[in-house]
């Protein structure tokens, strides 16, 4: 049976005062209704006079239970039993079970049987049954009626009696599942509370992508990844391919589309190269001195039979963790390194001092020249050894600042010269006058790394190797330096930057795993940084499109 109101939640206590003043305007309804009925039948005398006092007790209950919500179980019965006595006068007046006025008592009753306790409801029920009944037996006492009526009033009782369980049993089940929606509500606005705060501390982006790229959801941590924080357009749905500089992103997601089992995959997105949202505000340009190195992951949010289809993207930034991971690796590795280094160099002066001796006693060209080699090559590993012993302190960038389009002018002629190459194999594109600010013997030796793997895996035709120039903004330059081999997987991505990895073995030298290593140091001495992009070939062919790469090194402009 229904509980009284002050044992419910707040919510179902405010239903149980809003169905009673809506019983309450329909006791005014009624009235009227009646004053009509009996104006129309010109009827007068006592009907007229209980019809107008029924009228304005309804409007002083109306008004009670609208301004004093107390005491509702007395504004429940109180109404009731004015019903019940209003009708049972208007029932006698009009000539007992053949006026038809009986059907009047449903209405308080169920009324009743909604707000009140069942045995509350049944007792008023049975009240009016047993009036029913008293007063056809009466009439037919006095010969006024027959047992007809006499039936006609059990059956009255019985149907009120009847209605009244039904509406209770009814309303009980409403009042229910009204309070176990009340409470569902509260788990989910914690739940949701509770998502809000996850998704606004995680440190992972997290988007909520329906097949069509449309963002519908995003948290902190992703606008800050893509460079969108302070955008106007997340407050509604907006397409990945708004953005061009996200067109790595949009095309894994389509791939993924066609082929789940593409759920994980490494991108590099330069987001600031790009303003092809209407409205980017500084949270771009603030980035534009960064290169984001992604972990992605898609996943299929569950909602079928919902008829939304949700995808949602996982960003996890590993550009610090690669940073922490060589810093460890770093830090463990050390002391190894730095007595190495040590061990070297005397030998390595040895070799030198040998070198100048044995040179001041030969005079044959040949041997000369064999001898100046060999003193270059020990000057070189002996930079190489210091420039180790200087990555664990910052190197002062050099004033003077550096003419990219003569030094790598002379860089091409001396690695194709060393090599044996072609002299159109390597092509470099660079503006003239595009000054940078960067050690040049640093920059020397970063080079020549990128230009052994990218000849390692070039096809050797013409531009097959390309160096070029493109400003990124004012303050900034990159150097892409690009074969048209194939790009590295994404499993060694994860690690191409790390000390002593490698997947080269080939005996000359390359094998050690510290060339990229250290080559990305030296760019981070001198203010610059070095990452690997992705880059997606929509005209792969036959083979549909291709992932092809590129080192990247974006460097201080000078002025």
């Amino acid at each position: 049976m229904p509980a009284r109101p002050p044992a419910l939640p707040a919510a179902s206590r405010a239903t149980f005062w809003r169905s009673l003043q809506t019983l309450n305007a329909t006791r005014v309804v009624i009235a009227l209704l009646l004053l009509a009925y009996l104006s129309l039948g010109n009827r007068a005398g006592l009907d007229r006079s209980i019809c107008l006092l029924y009228l304005a007790l309804a409007i002083g209950f109306a008004l009670s239970a609208l301004f004093v919500r107390r005491r509702f179980m007395l504004q429940l019965l109180s109404p009731i039993a004015c019903d019940l006595a209003i009708i049972s006068l208007l029932y006698l007046a009009g000539g007992g079970i053949r006026s038809g006025l009986a059907i009047l008592y449903l209405f308080p009753l169920a009324g009743l049987a909604i707000l009140a306790p069942l045995l509350v409801a049944l007792f008023c029920a049975s009240l009016v049954s047993l009036f029913l009944l008293g007063d056809s037996a009466w009439h037919l006492l006095l010969a006024d009626t027959s047992e007809r009526d006499i039936m006609s009033a059990g059956l009255y009782g019985a149907v009120l009696l009847a209605a009244v369980l039904v509406v209770n049993r009814l309303a009980a089940r409403l009042i229910g599942q009204e309070a176990l929606a009340s409470r569902r509500g509260v788990e989910i606005a914690v739940q949701q509370a509770v998502n809000r705060l996850v998704m606004a501390n995680i440190g992972d982006g997290i988007l909520v992508v329906d097949p069509q790229g449309q963002v519908h959801a995003s948290n902190p941590a992703a606008q800050r990844m893509l460079g969108l924080a302070g955008l106007e357009q997340l407050a509604r749905p907006f397409s990945l391919s708004e953005a061009v500089a996200l067109a790595p992103l949009t095309q894994a997601y389509a791939h993924w589309r066609a082929d789940s089992g593409r759920a994980t995959t490494l991108l590099t997105l330069r987001p600031y190269n790009d303003a092809a949202l209407a409205g980017v505000t500084a949270a771009w340009r603030a980035r534009r001195d960064l290169a984001v190195y992604l972990k992605v992951r898609f996943a299929a949010a569950e909602t079928q039979g919902l008829g939304a289809e949700r995808g949602v993207i996982f960003l996890q930034d590993m550009t610090d963790i690669e940073h922490q991971a060589q810093q460890l690796k770093l830090a463990s590795m050390g002391r190894l390194t730095a007595s190495i280094a040590h061990e070297v160099r005397n030998p390595l002066s040895a070799i030198a001092h040998a070198t100048a001796l044995l040179a001041e006693e030969v005079d044959a060209p040949l041997p000369q020249r064999l001898l100046s080699i060999v003193g270059d090559n020990v000057a070189r590993v002996n930079r190489m050894v210091e420039d180790i012993l200087q990555l664990s302190r910052k190197a002062q960038v050099p004033s003077e600042p550096l003419a990219l389009d003569g030094f790598l002018a002379a860089l091409r002629a001396e690695f194709s010269e060393t090599h044996g190459l072609a002299p159109d194999l390597i092509a470099v594109s660079v503006a003239p006058g595009a000054l940078v600010r960067f050690d040049a013997l640093h920059l020397r030796e970063v080079l020549l790394n990128l230009l052994s793997n990218a000849l390692r895996y070039a096809s050797g035709g013409p531009a097959s190797i390309r160096l070029s120039v493109v400003a990124d903004t004012a303050r900034r330059l990159e150097l892409h330096v690009q074969d048209d081999g194939p790009g590295i997987t994404p499993e060694a991505r994860a690690h191409l930057f790390e000390p002593f990895y490698t997947t080269a073995g080939n005996g000359n030298g390359t094998g050690l795993g510290l060339g990229l290593y250290l080559a990305r140091e030296l760019c981070l001495n001198n203010e610059a940084r070095l990452d690997y992009e992705y880059r997606f070939n929509s005209d792969g062919g036959a083979d549909g499109p291709s992932l092809s790469g590129r080192f990247v090194i974006t460097l201080k402009a000078a002025g």
